[in-house]
């Protein structure tokens, strides 16, 4: 797995004009292709009327899905410059789509390479992204006597505490850095006099 990735902030549209030609680019997170496929549909059905509806999307943290479309402009110069700006800035689980609305002026392959390139890299400037990392997913048990000190230490030392749940004793599910599972076991122990029961468990993202 990759120690961090980075997607797109929020979904939104970013508008550029080259030429007299207007590109909207319309950015949004994307967990599944489906996901980014249903994207692709409503954008193409809100700009039925476009000459172009060309887009490009990135799925998981490793870049395993890379797919895009030229949507009839010129073979290589619309689909691909948006895809490798996505790729250029290391975004993940992203979808772009860029619409055109042709202006009468023909910008030929490098205009448009540059104008579909560019428009993804604008949106993504405008827009923002996050950063998301790598972390174990962990759980500490301790005794409800205990639980309220454990979790404000696990806060006030900026712990991701992702889950607080109440039964016989407080289980609390945290995220780790791989690193830090050996000191954080031994800061456990020592915090609660043994008493505490610590779990790793399997690996997920979060926000850095």
């Amino acid at each position: 797995m990759q120690d961090e990735y980075r997607t797109v902030a929020r979904r939104g549209v970013h508008e550029t004009e080259v030429n007299r030609s207007r590109f909207l680019c319309a950015l949004a997170p994307a967990a599944t292709e489906q996901e980014a496929q249903a994207f692709l549909a409503a954008v193409r059905k809100e700009h039925a009327d476009a000459t172009h509806n060309c887009w490009a999307y990135v799925i998981g943290a490793d870049a395993s899905v890379q797919k895009a479309s030229d949507d009839g402009e010129p073979g290589g110069t619309a689909g691909v410059p948006m895809l490798q700006m996505l790729l250029r800035r290391d975004m993940r689980y992203v979808v772009a789509v860029v619409t055109r609305y042709y202006g009468g002026v023909k910008l030929g392959a490098g205009g448009l390479i540059r104008a579909y390139g560019g428009a993804v890299g604008e949106a993504l400037d405008t827009l923002g992204t996050i950063t998301r990392r790598r972390f174990r997913l962990a759980r500490v048990t301790v005794d409800h006597q205990r639980a309220g000190k454990v979790q404000n230490d696990l806060r006030s030392t900026g712990r991701d505490v992702r889950d607080v749940r109440y039964g016989e004793a407080v289980t609390i599910e945290i995220g780790l850095p791989d690193t830090e599972v050996d000191t954080f076991r031994a800061w456990l122990a020592d915090a609660t006099a043994g008493t505490a029961g610590f779990e790793v468990g399997g690996e997920a993202y979060g926000d850095a």
